[in-house]
């Protein structure tokens, strides 16, 4: 069975004896993610938890150059109010959230760059193989000036801990592939996408092949035991970045390629 794809391509999504498959792409943006890409992922989800044929789903992006490398900076161009800033993290939260209860194994196949809200999808996911190039982290610090929802920070220190979590955030750097590994960002590293391609489907038959309640069951109790904060523990905090002056400055920056100029309030 093959899905069609879908977001005006965007977004790609098909299914091929029992593995779904998520393409990002927008290779000539680095496979940045549109709010129309995050809904249809969440609800792809949604339908492979009521599809019993489907047995893994590997997530990827077009190109060699990135899996994902966040949210289109342009979309927040819109952004006026408070109200719009947790309304944006509410959505974000929501299709997390929805991925990582997918009932079924999660593959992502990182190529290049797995920043931002690229990171914090492969962070939902529940194998994460690289390449050579991959490069993961959440740069925010010297971009936007924004902050992570207490949900995604939750993954992301459940992964690495507290201590790496701060120095990826702080130092705003990108965390290579074997040092990924080594903390536990990646499970896997092969030499290039070809391989990543192939390896991320002999990874899915595998899954696939195995008693689905036993993955069912190991995922959910793995969610619960690991317990994810909630957005609304964080209000304060998206409150505080996003309503700042400095996030407008890093928008502007981002957008205008400049430097930013950080004022702290």
């Amino acid at each position: 069975m093959n899905a069609p794809t879908t977001a005006n391509e965007d977004l790609l999504y098909s299914v091929e004896d029992g593995i779904a498959r998520i393409t990002f792409n927008r290779p000539q943006a680095r496979n940045a993610m549109t709010f129309a890409m995050y809904d249809r992922m969440a609800e792809i989800c949604q339908e492979i938890n009521a599809d019993r044929s489907i047995k893994a789903l590997i997530l990827t992006g077009a190109g060699d150059k990135a899996f994902a490398s966040g949210t289109d900076i342009s979309q927040f161009r819109a952004f006026k109010s408070a109200q719009d800033a947790l309304d944006y993290e509410a959505r974000i939260d929501r299709v997390l959230g929805t991925l990582e209860q997918c009932r079924v194994p999660v593959i992502a196949a990182i190529a290049g760059a797995c920043t931002g809200g690229g990171a914090g999808i492969a962070a939902c996911c529940d194998l994460r193989i690289g390449t050579e190039t991959t490069r993961m982290g959440f740069p925010i610090a010297r971009t936007l000036g924004n902050c992570l929802s207490m949900s995604n920070i939750s993954r992301i220190v459940a992964l690495v801990g507290p201590a790496r979590t701060k120095d990826m955030i702080f130092k705003a750097r990108l965390v290579e592939a074997q040092e990924a590994l080594a903390l536990g960002l990646l499970n896997e590293v092969v030499p290039d996408v070809e391989t990543l391609q192939r390896r991320a489907d002999e990874t899915a038959k595998l899954v696939a092949s195995h008693a689905p309640l036993t993955l069912e069951a190991t995922k959910e109790a793995v969610r619960r035991i690991r317990r994810t904060l909630s957005r609304e523990e964080g209000e304060d905090l998206i409150l505080k970045a996003y309503m700042s002056e400095d996030f407008r400055e890093g928008m502007d920056a981002f957008l205008n390629k400049r430097a930013p100029v950080w004022k702290g309030k």
